[in-house]
């Protein structure tokens, strides 16, 4: 019965999208589904085997030692800078350019947000700037890169002035799964690498997040500090054999743990991640093609042999576009056709403006800001809604009609 009414909203929600062309959508099918009710029908809903199943197959796809499974990246973020033992007194290097979780996990600890401008084409964390910070200021303990829209900040030269001046770093990849950087797969770069789950993202558990790192250290500070800072997992008190109720508080911990029936969401879209990534690059690819004559600063590359997730594909209005971002926005909108703008910059923010530096200003985000708009793009976004997007921008910015194959062909999109 659950199984038939989640099917029928399903076939409703995919009858709406025809005509209405929402910014982002999950990618749900009836393996999600009924691993949702198998864990219904097992009589275990909370963190249990199933969380640990996700996080060790999580955690070999990222190629990292550990992988510690909690609520949301945010839970996360906050868990990996209390393992660190970043506190009062400290810096951490947070970009502007981003959602304010990033920043608000900072403060949670009692340290310092010092806010940090982004390369005006990538949107990504301008090392130049952090290394000048580093360099300057000895309270700096910790950087928190945002790998934005899918794509990795360049890793290895910052992993390199990390460990020159003694900073710890730790991933924001709620973007970036999965995404490579030389190579290698975010998750297995810094000393903490922090992931979303959320229903918009790449893979999604509805609500949820995972954090890797190489450090047994760090991985069980975290697991014991994302349950109330207990020392046995209430699973092990009760149903290990020959389990006992006792445990031991060890810390002041939080409420941070996953539950079995998001994991075993999470399970199914693991194995289905590169197919979902290889449709949402199609996308992009067509967008970019499609897109490449307008007066538009389409999204760029800082290293194109890195694998990108493409999780947003963000425009940037050039200065010669007749209209301006939010009536693009609103013009699209009469058009049912769903967008959203990422970010406002933190320091445009009332709260930040009181409780971050952020010395010299931020005037490639100032200049940004003003221009940006994200287009609808995930797995499911099918060749028809997509030519309705190119459309409607062409239509909107005066440049005629879209010059494509009725067939398609310029894009092809990825079974889900």
């Amino acid at each position: 019965m659950i199984y038939v009414k989640l099917r029928d909203l399903m076939t409703i929600q995919c009858h709406l999208s025809e005509e209405s062309i929402p910014f982002a959508l999950p990618a749900i099918g009836r393996e999600e589904i009924e691993s949702v009710c198998r864990v219904l029908e097992s009589g275990w809903l909370t963190t249990g085997e199933e969380a640990r199943k996700f996080e060790r197959e999580f955690a070999a796809a990222v190629e990292a030692p550990h992988a510690v499974a909690v609520n949301s990246a945010t839970a996360g973020l906050h868990l990996a800078l209390e393992a660190l033992g970043i506190g009062p007194g400290d810096r951490v290097l947070v970009p502007t350019w981003t959602f304010t979780a990033t920043a608000e996990v900072v403060h949670h600890v009692g340290a310092t947000v010092e806010l940090v401008d982004v390369d005006e084409s990538t949107l990504l964390l301008d090392l130049d700037a952090v290394e000048r910070r580093m360099r300057e200021e000895m309270s700096v303990r910790a950087v928190i890169p945002v790998h934005f829209a899918g794509q990795t900040c360049d890793m290895q030269r910052l992993m390199a002035m990390a460990r020159h001046y003694g900073v710890a770093v730790i991933e924001d990849a709620a973007h970036a799964f999965p995404a490579t950087c030389g190579g290698r797969p975010v998750g297995s770069l810094g000393d903490a690498t922090v992931f979303s789950f959320y229903a918009t993202k790449t893979i999604t558990t509805g609500e949820g997040g995972m954090v890797t790192t190489a450090e047994s250290a760090l991985a069980e500070r975290m697991r014991t500090m994302r349950l109330h800072g207990i020392d046995r997992d209430v699973f092990d008190r009760y149903r290990r054999p020959g389990a006992t109720w006792h445990y031991d508080v060890v810390d002041a911990g939080f409420k941070y743990n996953l539950t079995d029936m998001a994991a075993a969401i999470g399970r199914v879209q693991l194995v289905r991640a590169e197919k979902l990534r290889a449709a949402r690059e199609r996308i992009a690819t067509y967008y970019l093609e499609s897109l490449a004559d307008l007066p538009l600063r389409l999204p760029a590359y800082r290293d194109e042999r890195d694998l990108h997730a493409w999780h947003l594909f963000v425009i940037q209005l050039l200065d010669t576009v007749p209209v301006d971002r939010d009536t693009l926005s609103t013009e699209l909108a009469r058009r049912s056709i769903g967008t959203s703008v990422h970010f406002r910059p933190l320091h445009h923010h009332p709260f930040w403006k009181r409780h971050a530096t952020y010395p010299g200003g931020l005037p490639r985000a100032d200049r940004a800001f003003e221009r940006v708009l994200s287009l609808p793009l995930y797995a499911t976004l099918t060749d028809m809604q997509a030519r309705r997007v190119v459309q409607a921008l062409r239509e909107i910015l005066g440049a005629g009609h879209l010059g494509c194959r009725e067939d398609g062909a310029t894009h092809e999109r990825a079974a889900a």
